[in-house]
Formats: C-alpha cells, sequence, structure tokens
C-alpha cells in the first residue's frame, strides 16, 4: 500500500520549545457545584422559554467539560521557522498571518505570543511561551511580520476562560 502523506517544507527552526496542549484547571468541589447550578438555571430557562437550541448548547458544553475533568494535556512541540509556525503536527505559514503580539508580564505569570490571521474565519493563535526569552523571538519575527504594539493584555476570551476555570 502507498501512504500517501503530504509532506510540507516549513523551513529553518529558529525557535523550538513544548507546551500543554490545554491548561488543566484546577477545580474544586465548590466549583463543579456551582456549575451543576448554573447549568440547571439555564436549562430551567431554557426550557420555561422555549429555547430548545439554548438547552441543546448548555447539555453539549457541560458533556465537554465532564469529558475533559479527567484528560491530562499532551506536551506538544513548538517551532518557530523561517517560514511560519509549528505547533505539533500543523504548520502555520507567515502568508496567512497578519500580525503578531508578545504579551509579557511576569508579575501575574503571562508570557504569550499572539498571531491574527488575515482571514476572519480562523482564530488567534495563543502560544505561550513558557520558559523562553521573548525578546530573541520578538526580533526574529520582526523579520517576517508586523507587531501589533497595541495588544498589551491577554485578550477578555482569555482572561475570561483563567477566571471561571474553562
Amino acid at each position: 500500500m502507498e501512504d500517501n502523506i503530504k509532506t510540507i517544507d516549513s523551513g529553518r527552526e529558529l525557535f523550538g520549545w513544548r507546551v500543554d496542549e490545554f491548561i488543566k484547571h484546577d477545580r474544586s468541589r465548590s466549583w463543579y457545584a456551582k456549575a451543576i447550578i448554573i447549568a440547571f438555571l439555564m436549562l430551567l430557562f431554557a426550557f420555561l422559554t422555549s429555547n430548545f437550541l439554548f438547552a441543546i448548547i448548555i447539555i453539549i458544553f457541560a458533556l465537554i467539560i465532564i469529558l475533559h475533568h479527567d484528560r491530562e494535556p499532551e506536551r506538544i512541540r513548538v517551532g518557530v521557522t523561517d517560514q511560519g509556525i509549528i505547533i505539533g503536527q500543523r504548520f502555520y505559514d507567515y502568508d496567512e498571518m497578519r500580525n503578531f503580539a508578545i504579551v509579557y508580564k511576569p508579575g501575574q505569570g503571562i508570557k504569550n505570543l499572539y498571531f491574527e490571521f488575515k482571514s476572519v474565519v480562523r482564530q488567534r493563535l495563543s502560544i505561550p511561551l513558557e520558559g523562553e526569552n521573548p525578546l530573541p523571538i520578538r526580533e526574529n519575527l520582526l523579520k517576517y511580520l508586523p507587531e501589533d504594539k497595541e495588544r498589551t493584555d491577554i485578550p477578555l476570551s482569555e482572561l475570561l476562560s483563567k477566571i471561571f476555570k474553562l
């Protein structure tokens, strides 16, 4: 049998490190109790207003949280190359990206790299820098992409996700 594996030239790797696939939050029993109460109230509201689609969305959301409860994040490889960004098995070409930003606030434990795509349907790419020095990464990325200097904080969606442990 012939393998139909498509290989892409991702360029010469300039920086590489490993990150968790997702952030695993420590949720207490009280967090789960509050989540169950809120979900029940939202389901009750959905049924009282005959909004069954909302009820289905709440149920799916709850199932996703339950299924991810015991799952441990895998460590995946991140690479910055002269052609683009590699995350795990995915390659993102610089041509697809609009800009990048580095948010570095050591006092708050924030050290992330963000990429905005040219396509409006692609969501922002957020990569934790963990133990990496952001300055040489920034200097190299400036050769390929403009920097978004207006981004000085993590996005609101990420902040809410962190606060509510989602």
